[in-house]
């Protein structure tokens, strides 16, 4: 019997097939009931409020390679109106995506994980969840572009959030004790599995 008897992991493509990830089957693709922007793909497991999101955005020149990840969750914080609330748990030093490459030039990534309070939708700063955010900042220079991978796991669900009425409010069950892989571990894997087959997606001559 396998570890993680709901997660069969599998490779998905993102962007019509252009980009690759490996992650869990349970990750539904809620990119056009929630009207995401075309540079986002996301993916959710509602019985568990866990959500997977790739994104691609214009590099950010200014934004030092060792410092991306923590800049982008600091942003992503700022965006979600959870700035006040965050706490870094973990930043890594840039590496080198070695099989991530363009014109033998590897890709840097970097990570970063922190925790939040965050509300959904409109609801307001009263309905804020208790989540753990994972970012990890892939930085395709030679096209121009920072790839975020960003995993959000629940740690605690506010009974008036609208959370609640699927999972449950109170402290989030562990993964393992669900069956299921642990985000953590969902991130790492979506994240090294990560590919580019069609580099024509971020330039029309590339």
């Amino acid at each position: 019997m396998p570890a993680f008897p709901r997660d069969n992991c599998t490779e998905r493509p993102l962007f019509g097939g252009a980009i690759s990830s490996s992650f869990p089957v349970r990750f539904q693709d809620v990119s056009d009931i929630r009207q995401v922007p075309d540079n986002q793909e996301v993916f959710v497991d509602p019985s568990r409020d866990e959500s997977l999101i790739f994104e691609l955005l214009e590099l950010k020149h200014e934004v030092e390679d060792n410092a991306s990840a923590a800049w982008f969750l600091r942003d992503l914080a700022s965006e979600q109106d959870a700035e006040e609330s965050m706490v870094f748990e973990h930043t890594s030093i840039v590496e080198e995506a070695v099989g991530l490459r363009y014109r033998d030039v590897p890709a840097l990534v970097s990570t970063a994980v922190g925790q939040m309070a965050l509300s959904k939708g409109r609801q307001g700063r009263e309905a804020r969840n208790i989540v753990r955010v994972y970012l990890a900042n892939l930085r395709l220079k030679e096209v121009a572009t920072d790839v975020l991978i960003t995993s959000y796991e629940p740690i605690m669900i506010n009974p008036l959030s609208e959370s609640a009425s699927s999972v449950g409010a109170g402290p989030s069950v562990p993964a393992a004790q669900s069956g299921c892989l642990p985000v953590a571990e969902v991130f790492k894997l979506a994240v090294t599995s990560f590919k580019v087959h069609h580099w024509n997606l971020f330039s029309p001559g590339s």
